[in-house]
């Protein structure tokens, strides 16, 4: 069984382009697994791309507000796991 860390909450979710505002509150990177979920939301995926202000980054960290692109609807308050292998 994988072993979870919260890593930060959803506040934002633009469904035209199926992207996540995540505030953090630990580190995260591009390659990491992450699960996201909620009273509805339940679901895992990798991380393909991060950005900050519309920049693309490799790395983002505690107190940083990022979005991904995300593979299923999120909802704000939805909680994100990072899934350590």
């Amino acid at each position: 069984m994988a072993k979870e860390k919260e890593i930060g909450k959803i506040f934002s979710f633009y469904s035209k382009i199926n992207v996540a505002a995540i505030d953090l509150k630990d580190t995260l990177k591009v390659g990491d697994t992450i699960h996201i979920k909620g009273a509805t939301t339940d679901f895992t995926q990798k991380i393909d791309s991060m950005q900050i202000e519309n920049n693309s980054v490799e790395k983002a960290n505690k107190g940083d507000s990022v979005g991904i692109k995300v593979k299923d609807k999120v909802r704000p308050n939805d909680k994100v796991y990072k899934v350590e292998e």
